[in-house]
């Protein structure tokens, strides 16, 4: 996932759908007044008086909110502006917040409170701001995560050799799916960690930047976040919606495009759930005031052929070199081309694919590649290196101490590769991280040595694992054995195109 909010499987459908609950003396006896009474003690507040000091002329309580929420209500936008308010100025108890955060998950939003959600935890922190002559170029994309995503690292700079501004602000990898700004840590010297007259200058002169989110960017996010890990409602369509599209919003964008990912390795398990949420965020886009599009994309297999940090920066690599994988360079032409579109840049989406592709192909976009890498802090002599032809990129990234072939067990055809299975082994050799902090290993990885579709004999090397200290246990090596299928299927023609894009919304765009 990228930059992303990361969510766990089977991602939960609640999101317009109300509970109506019981409400019984006793019950409210239970569950409000000692919550109410500690909040005002909290903020030297007479219990009597039943009425917090939050929002004195509209008699606003935190604990009244609550019981609204938890009731199936629906929350004023004064109500959810009070509720932000209270989490960003830390007059609430975590106890409160983890209240409201399942009596929205149980309960769900409709798309005005959404919308106010979305509207006020923007405005919680610093909105960027830009040159006027900027304004209608200012684009980004979000992926909700997927294996072996390193499209970021390949659009950002054809969309800036193409005429836009590209601010990205990306997160990094948790559980099995990996993240954009570990991918680029993984280049010597790389600072992710840029301030806003940094971000404003890099921007100017190259025109895309990809940098980690501000401490003062949506302040009310972090808080809302790491609290949703620990109450378990990481998965709530609206506050998934809240989450991504106020960060987007904080950068005064034009256009964004969403990669919204379904399949065995996404958080959408099917190609509804992830049309569901989808239309959420690509509507609390547009009510911001942003042009946003999304792009459904299947993720059951892998995202080109490598998985881990430094093994996807040399894909990536290649790939503006001109010899990337086709379902990356889908990937990126679509998303590129539908924000062309949507600045005005071309007039139709096969225009921009083409564009696109042209930068890519034609080199603009690694000459732009290098020039963000050397804006953020990489030696001019290690980013000419890595983006020269036939660069010996591992004498700049770290390469692993061990490589371990595993062979194909019969003849046939390649039906499958899960690529969530190859994650899993990958994060639990130190690809990835368990929660927010751990450190990850660069070098560890895996290349596939074979595609669907392909025709293979019993014994063909057909995965490349890269691993360090920790030793391939047997149940690993079980594990990563199981996630290829190879078998007869006279659907499956050999060597056919793998396409990712399932649809586009709106569907004006298709």
């Amino acid at each position: 996932m990228e930059e992303s909010d990361k969510q766990p499987d089977n991602l939960t459908k609640r999101s317009n759908t109300t509970r109506k609950t019981d409400s019984s003396a006793d019950t409210e006896d239970l569950l409000v007044p000692d919550m109410q009474t500690h909040f005002m003690k909290d903020h030297g507040v007479d219990a009597t008086s039943q009425t917090a000091n939050i929002r004195p002329a509209d008699m606003i309580t935190i604990p009244d909110l609550i019981r609204k929420k938890r009731d199936g209500g629906q929350l004023s936008d004064d109500e959810i502006k009070a509720f932000i308010q209270a989490v960003k100025e830390k007059t609430i108890q975590d106890s409160q917040t983890g209240a409201m955060l399942m009596a929205i998950w149980l309960n769900g939003m409709v798309s005005a409170e959404i919308k106010a959600l979305t509207r006020e935890m923007m405005s919680s922190g610093e909105v960027m701001e830009w040159p006027d002559e900027w304004k209608n170029f200012m684009v980004d994309k979000h992926s909700t995560g997927g294996v072996g995503d390193k499209v970021s690292l390949v659009l950002a700079p054809a969309l800036a050799a193409c005429g836009c501004k590209v601010p990205m602000i990306s997160g990094r990898g948790l559980a099995h799916t990996g993240g954009t700004l570990d991918k680029l840590e993984s280049i010597p010297g790389f600072k992710v960690e840029q301030s806003r007259e940094q971000i404003l200058e890099i921007l100017d002169s190259v025109g895309c930047c990809i940098v980690g989110q501000t401490e003062t960017l949506v302040p009310a996010d972090r808080v809302l976040y790491a609290l949703r890990d620990i109450t378990s409602t990481v998965d709530s369509l609206p506050l998934v919606t809240g989450s991504i599209i106020s960060k987007k919003g904080a950068e005064s964008l034009f256009a964004l495009v969403l990669d919204v990912k379904f399949g065995r390795a996404a958080i959408c398990k099917d190609l509804e759930s992830a049309t569901e949420l989808a239309q959420m965020l690509v509507e609390a886009g547009n009510g911001l005031g942003i042009c946003t599009a999304a792009v459904l994309s299947g993720m059951n297999s892998t995202i080109g052929r490598c998985v881990g940090n430094s093994v996807e920066v040399i894909e990536s690599l290649e790939t503006l070199k001109g010899n990337g994988p086709d379902d990356l360079m889908e990937l990126v032409t679509t998303q590129g081309g539908l924000l062309l579109v949507m600045t005005g840049l071309v007039s139709d989406l096969s225009e921009g694919r083409k564009q696109i592709s042209e930068a890519v192909v034609g080199g603009a976009a690694l000459s732009k590649f290098q020039a963000m890498m050397e804006a953020q802090g990489v030696n001019s002599d290690t980013a000419q290196l890595l983006c020269s032809t036939n660069a010996d990129y591992y004498s700049v990234l770290r390469k692993a101490k061990h490589q371990l072939e595993l062979k194909a067990p019969a003849d046939g055809i390649v039906l499958e590769i899960d690529g969530l299975v190859l994650a899993q082994v990958l994060h639990r050799l130190g690809a990835g991280r368990s929660k927010a902090g751990e450190p990850v290993n660069h070098s560890v990885g895996a290349v596939l040595l074979v595609s669907i579709g392909q025709r293979v004999t019993k014994g063909d090397p057909w995965l490349r694992l890269h691993y360090e200290d920790l030793a391939l246990t047997p149940d690993q090596r079980n594990h990563l054995e199981s996630a290829l299928t190879v078998g007869a299927d006279k659907k499956i023609q050999t060597q056919q195109k793998h396409t990712l894009v399932e649809k586009i919304l709106p569907e004006k765009y298709q």
